[in-house]
């Protein structure tokens, strides 16, 4: 039986001391619920080891038959509802999916810091401990009462606690609003930003080929006008030709000459025009001029080789 001075110990610590994970795990709840120490943590996962070890036996008998495992499911699921971490209604699978701080969160110092009447968990457990707190006018010292369902609205100040007088300061200001302190769903906050973070990709994806599209477009466009104004220019070089300077001719001639080429065979085309109008008039011109033009070079031509004959029998008699 053991001396009544040193009671049993009631929670079973890690199997091993150096777990990462379990540590910080173990250090968020220590500061989220105001605990002394993270033995009070372990007591609370004693206790759900026990109700699912319980659920588990039960759920392997229940096809046996047998009515006290009825009884004892539903002695185990009444006293899970009554303290308010299950619902009414509940199964024996719902006990199987418990976690450590549902546990933690019916604890009285939990509870006192919720209904408003400490600034935190850790001045909750302070004046629980000073005898500042009572449940149905009982006066409670232990922080870690697992408060019933029935309890949870009898909370409230011992009758002669000097905290009832409203101007305490000690006591929380009446526009105090007491932080949940179980976990809120943070989806909405993801799914936030992933809105804009799909929509923005998408209208770049759609603007950008729409931009590559216009200047291509454009380009060719740009070209055509750009040949154009040299073709305009060209008429109007050739008469400020003879109105300026030479000086300013000769640059210009430098451009012309593209343009010379395509004159000259303009006006070939008129005098052959002309000619098929007057067909025997050109014809016999022509014919006489070349018929004129050689006969006087080759009489003075013979005249001149007569000459240089006769010169050169002089030269011979004047010799001889």
């Amino acid at each position: 039986m053991g001396k009544p001075k040193f009671s049993r110990k009631k929670y079973e610590t890690p199997s091993h001391p150096w777990q990462e994970d379990r540590i910080k795990a173990e250090n968020e709840l220590t500061k989220k619920y105001g605990l002394k120490n993270k033995r009070e943590i372990w007591k609370a996962q004693t206790a759900l080891r026990k109700y699912r070890g319980q659920a588990r036996e039960l759920l392997a008998k229940i096809g046996g038959g047998d009515p006290q495992v009825k009884k004892e499911s539903d002695q185990l699921l009444m006293h899970l509802t009554r303290l308010n971490i299950l619902p009414p209604n509940s199964t024996l699978d719902d006990v199987l999916a418990l976690e450590t701080e549902p546990i933690l969160s019916r604890r009285l110092q939990t509870l006192t810091y919720l209904k408003g009447l400490a600034n935190t968990p850790i001045h909750a457990r302070q004046l629980i401990a000073h005898g500042h707190i009572a449940i149905s006018d009982r006066k409670v010292t232990v922080p870690s009462y697992m408060v019933t369902k029935d309890e949870e609205g009898e909370i409230k100040y011992v009758a002669g606690s000097a905290l009832n007088d409203l101007m305490h300061p000690a006591r929380p200001r009446a526009d105090f609003k007491s932080v949940p302190i179980k976990k809120e769903p943070e989806k909405p906050k993801d799914e936030k930003p992933a809105e804009p973070d799909t929509k923005e990709p998408s209208e770049e994806k759609t603007g950008k080929p729409e931009k590559a599209e216009e200047p291509t477009a454009e380009q060719p466009k740009e070209e055509k006008p750009v040949e154009e104004p040299p073709k305009e220019e060209k008429p109007e070089e050739p008469p400020k030709e003879g109105d300026k300077s030479p000086a300013e001719e000769t640059p210009k001639e430098k451009t012309s000459e593209p343009e010379k080429p395509e004159e000259p065979p303009k006006e070939e085309k008129t005098p052959v025009e002309e000619p098929k109008e007057n067909v025997d008039k050109p014809d016999e011109s022509p014919k006489e001029k070349p018929s004129d033009k050689p006969e006087p070079p080759t009489e003075d031509v013979g005249k001149e080789e007569k000459t240089k004959v006769e010169k050169k029998s002089d030269v011979k008699e004047g010799g001889k």
